[in-house]
C-alpha cells in the first residue's frame, strides 16, 4: 500500500475507533447502582451520534445524543433493589453491562486506617477472607493517582466479593459493607479511594482551601512528603471527582492523623470538605466518620485537640462519628488493627440514622451541661440513656482546674447520666477535662458499649 493510501486509511481508521461509544470505567458489568434513584449513565462518542440505553428491569428506552464535545448523560431510573440485570448500550456500537445489582452503594475514604487490608497483613483481613465470598457484595478499587484539574474517569473495574478480591480491599468498607448487606438484604456495593498519610486537604477542592486565609495557611503548613501528597485537591480531582456522577448512598471517612499539627482548622477543612462532596454530588448524602485513636505523638495534647475537633464536626448535618478509643491494644501504633469493631459501630450508625433499622442511638455519650456548685463538677450526658457502666476498678482521666488553670486528677462518681467530678483541695472548680490527652484509654460507656467520648468545658 502505498504511503499516502496507508496514512488515509490510518485516518479512517482513527475517525472510527473514535466513534466508538465509550463509557467510565465505573460504569462496567458487576456493578451496583443505587436503588430507587436518578442515576446518570454517561460516556462518549462522535458528536451528534445518537445514543441508546435499554436496562433489563423495565420497558423504558433511554435515548440521548453525543454533543460537539463528544459526551452524553442520560438519567436512568433504578427500581427498588434486585437483580443481577444487563444493560444494552447501543450507538455505531454495541455494549452490553451484565450482572449488575440494584443497592446500595457507599464510598470508602481516607487515609491509611481505611485502607489497611490483608495487604498490610491484617490479621482480621486474612482470618475473613477464606469465608468472604459474597455475590451480594461488589467492590470498586480506585487505584492511587492525582492531578491538578478534575479528572472525568478512574482507572478501576467492579469485582464480586470473594477471598482473592475482599483480601485487597479496605477492611473497614468491607465490614461495613457486610453488615449492611446482611441487615439490608440487598446489593452492596463499595467504592474504596484512600491514600495512606493523606492530609484532608489532599481530598478537599483547591478553591475551597485556596480562598479561605485560615485553611490556605494550614494547607501550607503541610511538609511535602515521599509516599503521598500533601497539595489541596490532588487527591480529589483525580480518586473523587471522577466519581461524582456515580450515585451514591453515601460515605465512610477515617482521616485526621495527618492533620494533627493543624487541629485548630480541621473542623472547617473537614466540614468544608464534605460540603464540597455533596455540592459535587448534588445531594446531602450521609457521611459517617471516625474518630482517630489514641497514639503518642510528640506534642502531648494534638491528638486530643483534633479528636475535639473531629467532635465539633459531628453537629454538621447528616454526619455522625464512631469514637474508638477504647479499641486500642497499642497506643504506639497509629493503625489500631480491630477494623472489624471499627466497621461496626459506622454500620450502625448508619443502619440507625440512615436506614432507620436500628431503634437505639449509635453515637457514643458525650457532656450536655456542665453545673459547677459546692466544690463539685456535675456533668449532665446526652446518649447515655440508662445511664453509665465503668469498666475498671477506678473511673481514671478525669481532671479539674481552679483560676490558676494547672489540671490535676479528680475523683468521678456516676449517678444516673450524670457524673460528679470532685478533687481533694480544689474548692472553686473552674473546668473539667476527661481523656484530654493523646493516649487516654477510656473506661465509660454506655448500655450500646459505646465509650464517653473526650471532652473539656475550658477553651484555655
Amino acid at each position: 500500500m502505498k504511503p499516502f493510501l496507508v496514512f488515509v486509511f490510518l485516518g479512517l481508521l482513527s475517525i472510527s475507533v473514535q466513534a466508538k461509544v465509550r463509557l467510565p470505567h465505573i460504569l462496567s458489568s458487576h456493578m451496583v447502582l443505587q436503588q430507587q434513584s436518578d442515576v446518570t449513565f454517561w460516556g462518549w462518542a462522535n458528536p451528534g451520534e445518537k445514543v441508546t440505553i435499554k436496562p433489563s428491569w423495565d420497558t423504558t428506552v433511554y435515548t440521548t445524543q453525543a454533543g460537539s464535545g463528544a459526551g452524553w448523560q442520560v438519567n436512568l431510573k433504578t427500581p427498588v433493589a434486585g437483580g443481577p440485570y444487563a444493560i444494552a448500550i447501543k450507538g455505531e456500537n454495541n455494549i452490553l453491562i451484565e450482572d449488575v445489582l440494584i443497592g446500595e452503594v457507599w464510598v470508602c475514604s481516607g487515609q491509611s486506617n481505611m485502607e489497611w487490608s490483608g495487604d498490610q497483613k491484617l490479621k482480621q483481613s486474612i482470618d475473613e477472607a477464606p469465608k468472604s465470598a459474597n455475590a451480594a457484595i461488589r467492590f470498586f478499587y480506585v487505584p492511587k493517582a492525582t492531578s491538578a484539574f478534575p479528572q472525568e474517569d478512574v482507572e478501576g473495574r467492579w469485582v464480586v466479593c470473594d477471598s482473592s478480591s475482599m483480601i485487597h480491599f479496605s477492611a473497614i468498607g468491607y465490614f461495613f459493607g457486610k453488615q449492611i448487606q446482611q441487615q439490608l438484604g440487598t446489593g452492596v456495593g463499595l467504592i474504596n479511594s484512600n491514600w495512606g498519610g493523606t492530609p484532608a486537604e489532599t481530598w478537599t477542592p483547591a478553591d475551597v482551601v485556596n480562598q479561605n486565609p485560615f485553611l490556605a495557611n494550614a494547607a501550607a503548613q503541610q511538609a511535602n512528603m515521599q509516599y503521598w501528597p500533601v497539595k489541596p485537591a490532588i487527591a480529589y480531582n483525580a480518586m473523587i471527582y471522577p466519581l461524582t456522577h456515580y450515585s451514591i448512598a453515601g460515605a465512610i471517612w477515617y482521616q485526621g492523623e495527618s492533620n494533627t499539627k493543624t487541629s485548630s482548622t480541621y473542623e472547617l477543612l473537614f466540614t468544608s470538605m464534605i460540603d464540597a462532596w455533596r455540592l459535587a454530588w448534588g445531594k446531602q448524602f450521609p457521611f459517617y466518620f471516625v474518630q482517630i485513636a489514641p497514639f503518642k505523638y510528640g506534642d502531648p495534647l494534638v491528638g486530643a485537640l483534633l479528636r475535639e475537633a473531629q467532635t465539633k464536626a459531628a453537629s454538621h448535618p447528616n454526619t455522625g462519628m464512631a469514637v474508638i478509643a477504647d479499641l486500642v491494644t497499642d497506643t504506639n501504633d497509629i493503625h489500631p488493627t480491630l477494623k472489624k469493631e471499627v466497621a461496626f459501630r459506622l454500620a450502625n450508625l448508619a443502619l440507625s440514622k440512615t436506614y432507620n433499622r436500628l431503634a437505639e442511638n449509635w453515637e457514643s455519650p458525650q457532656p450536655q451541661q456542665f453545673s459547677f456548685q459546692n466544690g463539685e463538677v456535675r456533668i449532665m450526658l446526652k446518649n447515655a440513656v440508662g445511664g453509665l457502666v465503668n469498666r475498671g476498678d477506678e473511673i481514671p482521666h478525669f481532671e479539674l482546674a481552679g483560676a490558676d488553670r494547672q489540671f490535676v486528677p479528680a475523683t468521678a462518681t456516676i449517678r444516673g447520666n450524670e457524673i460528679v467530678v470532685s478533687a481533694k483541695g480544689l474548692d472553686k472548680p473552674l473546668a473539667v477535662r476527661y481523656l484530654f490527652n493523646n493516649t487516654a484509654i477510656p473506661t465509660l460507656f454506655n448500655k450500646n458499649g459505646l465509650p464517653l467520648n473526650l471532652f473539656r468545658s475550658d477553651n484555655w
